[in-house]
């Protein structure tokens, strides 16, 4: 079935730039929501989803009010909503395997909406920008064509990617937004920024950065996070990357090094140091089994006892 905007049919696509002029609609829904400040998320209702990860839930959540993510430059954040059901869906899509994690998101979804028989699937896009190396457009393009190749029918209500998420500063191109979050009760989607990103946060980043692939991580039926069982292989080579300055790591270790937010190379030295602190991952899951982690009082994740 078809991706439509305007309960038109979207056709086949070569460029964002002609995405935004055939439906110059897109363009200033994207102008609008890109000009809203970004609103600073309280912990205690966050569940926060990082790079190659996905988390789905439903407004009858009693421990996750928002879904969020950030830190995307070239990633592009990805929410797929059905309206009857609620049922809501984030994704922090790096072009790793496009075609695969497409069908994962939809799924999610309308595992969770069987029973809604009113709505429509309706998807919003964010993140990418004018690079360089044009890394931005072409996962762009295969994000909007994978949702195209859908048996679904679904309706797309926010693009706000790449061109139209560029701005120049200091003669630097850069994303203006770079985190979204989702409110799950109302669909409500926004701009923001988040001073915690956990539970488990170095884990997970460590299960990224040795090549794991897309995954969700939050079972919505026990209201849980659920992260792994992992492996890695160790790998003490990587240690030399510690003693590197910021501008080496960036250069390397980033898609975008003039556009990172200033806490990226602090980020990627932690995530080495677990691994290094941790050269196989079998200890941090006893039994095979992953670590879990669900909301307490005090609106923190923690282990259940």
């Amino acid at each position: 079935m078809p991706l439509l905007t305007q309960n038109k049919r979207i056709d086949r696509l070569s460029s964002t730039t002609e995405l935004f002029s055939r439906y110059s609609h897109l363009e200033e829904n994207a102008k609008e929501f890109r000009s809203k400040s970004p609103v600073t998320v309280d912990p205690k209702c966050l569940l926060y989803v990082q790079q190659r990860e996905f988390a789905a839930t439903t407004p009858g959540d009693n421990s996750v009010s928002i879904i969020g993510s950030a830190d995307a430059t070239t990633c592009h954040l990805v929410v797929l909503r059905h309206t009857g059901s609620g049922a809501t869906c984030l994704a922090h899509c790096d072009g790793s395997s496009t075609w695969t994690e497409v069908p994962l998101l939809v799924n999610a979804v309308t595992s969770l909406s069987n029973s809604a028989k009113d709505g429509r699937l309706e998807l919003h896009l964010v993140g990418g920008f004018d690079d360089d190396s044009k890394t931005s457009h072409k996962l762009s393009l295969n994000i909007l064509v994978a949702f195209q190749k859908q048996k679904e029918e679904i309706h797309l209500e926010t693009c706000c990617i790449t061109d139209v998420n560029d701005v120049v500063r200091d003669g630097i191109h850069r994303p203006i937004v770079y985190g979204i979050g989702v409110n799950v009760k109302t669909g409500e989607l926004f701009p923001a920024s988040f001073p915690q990103r956990g539970p488990a946060e170095d884990l997970r980043s460590a299960r990224t950065f040795t090549g794991g692939q897309m995954v969700g991580v939050y079972d919505s039926t026990k209201e849980q996070v659920t992260i792994g069982p992992c492996r890695w292989a160790p790998n003490r080579d990587i240690a030399f990357w510690l003693a590197e300055d910021d501008d080496t790591i960036l250069q390397y270790l980033s898609t975008s090094p003039y556009a990172e937010p200033p806490h990226f190379v602090q980020h990627i030295k932690s995530t080495i140091q677990f691994l290094l602190d941790h050269p196989s991952a079998e200890n941090l899951f006893p039994g095979g089994q992953p670590q879990r982690f669900q909301r307490t009082e005090q609106g923190t994740w923690e282990r259940p006892g």
